[in-house]
């Protein structure tokens, strides 16, 4: 009878002890990697915390636990990098001395972690996306400036007919500032300066030899600013700009360049 008891007892103790040991694994963050060091010079310890964690959910963390010394002469820390519950890469950090808790990571004791996935970077997949998104706004300003480059500055811009045409200068450079290209007409501006008749958006410009240029875009065309000058960031057109006030430009034999779609 007290043999079976001792048994009975034994197994309920074992189960308790198994569902703690659950518990204590059963936190929420899956640990991808475990790095040592400083940010010049880290090594990867993720087997080595594996060993560790197996014996101790809380322990005290230096060079010894790991044995190796990566950056002599400097305070060092253990990164773990681990994915949370909403699939994002988080980062923990413990400098030297001080005591690492397990339990808020998943499978601790029991090693079932370190498989890989980490994103690489020693701050985190935060800054990583930070750094593509620095990178991404150089590259969207460099292209900016690369189409802002045309060789013709704009003087003004004009939309009707020979008798009846507008300034929409102002106008053309909100629309320069949204889009590259745009397929132009009255809805464009707003406005119907000659109504029955069709229209055109005259463009005046300045060439690189300091010539003026007209560019002509019928009703229904597609305007393109990459020849222009500062057209997204609408570097012209300003008082300084002077056109030559004639709607067949100031050299219509030699300079027009009609675009008719």
């Amino acid at each position: 009878m007290a043999k079976k008891q001792f048994t009975l007892f034994l197994m309920l103790a074992l189960s308790v002890l198994t569902v703690m040991a659950a518990a204590q694994d059963a936190g929420e963050y899956l640990i991808l990697s475990a790095q040592y060091g400083t940010e010049h010079h880290h090594v990867d310890v993720t087997n080595t915390l594996k060993i560790v964690a197996s014996h101790d959910q809380r322990f005290r963390m230096g060079n010894r636990t790991f044995g190796v010394d990566p950056d002599r002469g400097r305070v060092k820390v253990l990164r773990i990098f681990a994915r949370g519950p909403n699939g994002q890469e988080r980062m923990f950090e413990y400098r030297e001395g001080t005591v690492i808790d397990g339990a808020q990571f998943r499978g601790w004791g029991r090693g079932e972690w370190g498989q890989g996935g980490w994103s690489g970077n020693w701050n985190g997949e935060a800054e990583r996306h930070e750094e593509m998104e620095r990178r991404e706004e150089r590259e969207d300003h460099d292209e900016g400036q690369r189409r802002d480059e045309g060789e013709f500055l704009i003087l003004s811009a004009q939309y009707g007919t020979e008798r009846n045409h507008v300034d929409v200068t102002h106008r053309l450079k909100e629309l320069a500032r949204a889009d590259l290209q745009f397929q132009m007409g009255n809805g464009t501006f707003g406005v119907d300066p000659d109504p029955g008749r069709v229209k055109a958006l005259r463009i005046y410009a300045r060439g690189p030899r300091g010539h003026e240029r007209m560019f002509e875009f019928r009703e229904g065309s597609i305007v393109d600013g990459s020849q222009f000058r500062g057209w997204g960031r609408g570097d012209w057109g300003n008082e300084n700009d002077h056109w030559s006030g004639r709607w067949e430009g100031e050299r219509e034999e030699h300079d027009r360049d009609q675009h008719h779609w």
